[in-house]
C-alpha cells in the first residue's frame, strides 16, 4: 500500500499560522478519507502546533500529496486576535524526507533512549515506558516522539523527526551560502573594498 508522510509547518509564521497548521490536517485528513484513503496524524495533536506530521495510505496517496505540497493559503479571521485586519494566513506542506536516504543519519548515527510518555493527550499518550529521545550523535540534535503506542512506532517516528530536522538545516545552511554570495557579488558591484591597491595606469594598445 502506497504510504507519504506531509509535513504541515506554520514555519516563523504568528500564532494563527499554528492554528492553521491545525485545521489544515483535518481538512487534509478528511479530504483524504473522503477520496477513499487512510488519514493517521503522527505527531502535532497539540492546540497549536508549529507543524504537524499527516500520514496518508491507499492507492492515489501520492498524487493526493503532491496536489497539496507548496505554500497553502488559509482565509479567516485571527482566532487569536478577532479584531485583525489580516484575514490571509499561510502555511507550508512538504513531503516529509525518508530518513534512509539522509546523509548521515544511519543507525549508528542515532542514540535512542526509552522514556514515559507525559503531557496532554488522554488514551493517545501511553502510560508505559513506550516513548523514546532519538539524539543525532554528530548534531546533537535531539528528536521526541510518544504519539504511537508501540516503541518501534515511536523509534521510527523519532527517527523522522531527526530527518526533517537535518534537512531543514542543511536547506538554512544552503540559503545562507546563497545569502553570503549575494552579498559579496553586491559589495563587489558597490566597490565596497576591504583592501586598496594602487597600481601603474592602464595602457591601452594602438
Amino acid at each position: 500500500m502506497a504510504e507519504v508522510i506531509l509535513h504541515i509547518t506554520a514555519g516563523k509564521g504568528p500564532q494563527e499560522c499554528r492554528w492553521v497548521v491545525a485545521q489544515l490536517a483535518r481538512t487534509f485528513a478528511r479530504e483524504a478519507r473522503d477520496s477513499g484513503l487512510e488519514a493517521e496524524v503522527l505527531d502535532g495533536a497539540e492546540a497549536l502546533p508549529a507543524s504537524v506530521l499527516l500520514r496518508i495510505l491507499g492507492e492515489g496517496a501520492s498524487a493526493f500529496a503532491m496536489e497539496r505540497v507548496g505554500t497553502n493559503q488559509w482565509i479567516g479571521t485571527s482566532p487569536q486576535r478577532p479584531g485583525h485586519k489580516r484575514r490571509n494566513w499561510f502555511v507550508g506542506v512538504a513531503l516529509a524526507p525518508q530518513p534512509d536516504a539522509v546523509p548521515d543519519l544511519g543507525e549508528h548515527d542515532v542514540a535512542y533512549q526509552a522514556m514515559r510518555a507525559s503531557g496532554p493527550g488522554g488514551q493517545h499518550v501511553n502510560k508505559t515506558d513506550s516513548a523514546v529521545r532519538a539524539t543525532h550523535l554528530p548534531t546533537g540534535l535531539v528528536a521526541t516522539a510518544q504519539e504511537q503506542r508501540s516503541q518501534h512506532a515511536n523509534r521510527k517516528l523519532a527517527r523522522l523527526k531527526l530527518a526533517i530536522m537535518l534537512e531543514e538545516r542543511r536547506g538554512q545552511a544552503l540559503c545562507d551560502a546563497r545569502r553570503s554570495q549575494w552579498q559579496a557579488h553586491q559589495e563587489l558591484e558597490r566597490g565596497n573594498a576591504v583592501r586598496v591597491y594602487a597600481g601603474p595606469a592602464f595602457k591601452l594598445k594602438a
